[in-house]
């Protein structure tokens, strides 16, 4: 049985379903949405949407309020949010204000006021979590991660499901709250498998390598699953200064097996700038790699997408990988060197199996299903 039957086979489901997309989740929302409509129609559930019409307006004075427009009562309610989206705007004193994720959790708070004690159940799906860089305190510093997730366990929300937590230890914060971090490990094997076919999975042709110490534990993920070898770099930093909040890198020191004519694949979090992410990669470049091909699951390019362009046309990178988890600027949908990878269905999986109280632990972890992937794709 596939995941899709596993979750229909139980005939009921925990309350009725229904969905509230924020600003800036609609097209996620939407493919999310038919794939359960159709899945629900299979299951005998016949509804042409699960979508709730919500509107999250502003005053001129910047105020603003939250209003769901039709009823939510005994709904199992899951609401998408993306505190990453700064294409959203809205007036203010006469002037066009991007969204910050300040205003995308300020919405949220006021949608769950809103939902009042109606719902039966409310969860939240944040992939980029709120605060999630701020994860841990250093000298005097706020713990931004870990107060909104008490604050909104204390809203009465059931469970959070995010996407490759910065620090998923952060969930410590809410022990007695449903807390899910999830990592597309699959969707993204089988977009790079499609979109880089010739590509030779094994010891002998590919390595991962993880950008710093951070991000260790996901790239040893990758080197588990494909059964290649796994390098490193650790980022050594001069602590005797602080630039905007931080320790200058001063360089980056590799470790591990030789990367001399290998491709070479690189998985962080978030590429924000990406000077931390070309500096790896020319680094490889130094010691004789073949091809890097890097891969975010927030590619947010902060500072634009110059840098990378010149990158790819000098051949430090090869290719980069980013999920439509938040919002992805045209110009970057359009570049040569950048893959999309689609995560609606595997949402669409984690919603279906929580309104049916099922376990989601072999969503979580998809070693079958990537096992399954290397055998028909001839890697394995």
């Amino acid at each position: 049985m596939d995941t899709k039957e596993i979750i229909f086979s139980k005939q009921t489901n925990v309350a009725p379903l229904g969905i509230i997309a924020m600003n800036g989740t609609e097209e996620l929302s939407k493919e999310i949405n038919e794939y359960l409509v159709d899945w629900y129609k299979q299951g005998g559930i016949e509804t042409d949407s699960f979508l709730i019409e919500t509107d999250c307006p502003r005053f001129s004075s910047g105020d603003g309020k939250a209003l769901i427009k039709s009823t939510v009562r005994g709904d199992d309610l899951f609401i998408l949010c993306d505190v990453g989206n700064y294409n959203v705007k809205y007036n203010m004193f006469g002037n066009q204000n991007s969204m910050s994720p300040d205003d995308h959790y300020q919405d949220l708070k006021r949608l769950r006021q809103a939902a009042g004690g109606k719902a039966h159940r409310i969860n939240i799906i944040m992939p980029i979590l709120y605060g999630g860089r701020q994860h841990r305190r250093n000298y005097r510093e706020s713990l931004d991660c870990a107060v909104a997730l008490q604050e909104l366990q204390e809203m009465g929300v059931s469970n959070i499901i995010t996407f490759d937590a910065h620090d998923p230890r952060v969930q410590n914060a809410v022990p007695l709250m449903g807390f899910d971090n999830v990592i597309p490990t699959y969707q993204v094997l089988k977009k790079m498998f499609k979109d880089i076919p010739d590509i030779k999975v094994d010891k002998d042709h590919f390595m991962i390598v993880s950008p710093d110490e951070g991000a260790i534990n996901r790239n040893m993920y990758y080197a588990s699953v494909l059964g290649i070898n796994l390098g490193m770099f650790y980022k050594r930093r001069d602590y005797s200064v602080i630039v905007n909040g931080r320790n200058p890198i001063v360089a980056h020191e590799y470790l591990g097996n030789s990367v001399d004519g290998m491709d070479i694949f690189v998985a962080d979090d978030i590429i924000s700038s990406g000077e931390s992410m070309l500096e790896v990669a020319a680094e490889l470049k130094k010691r004789n790699a073949r091809k890097i091909y890097a891969y975010a699951t927030y590619p947010l390019f902060t500072n634009g997408l110059n840098v990378f362009d010149e990158a790819y046309k000098n051949g430090i990178i090869d290719g980069v990988f980013g999920t439509n988890l938040t919002y992805r600027t045209p110009e970057l949908l359009s570049r040569e060197w950048y893959h999309d990878v689609d995560c609606a269905k595997y949402i669409a999986y984690f919603i279906a199996s929580l309104n049916h109280d099922l376990s989601i632990s072999a969503i979580i972890d998809p070693h079958e299903k990537i096992k399954t992937l290397l055998k028909e794709t001839g890697r394995a």
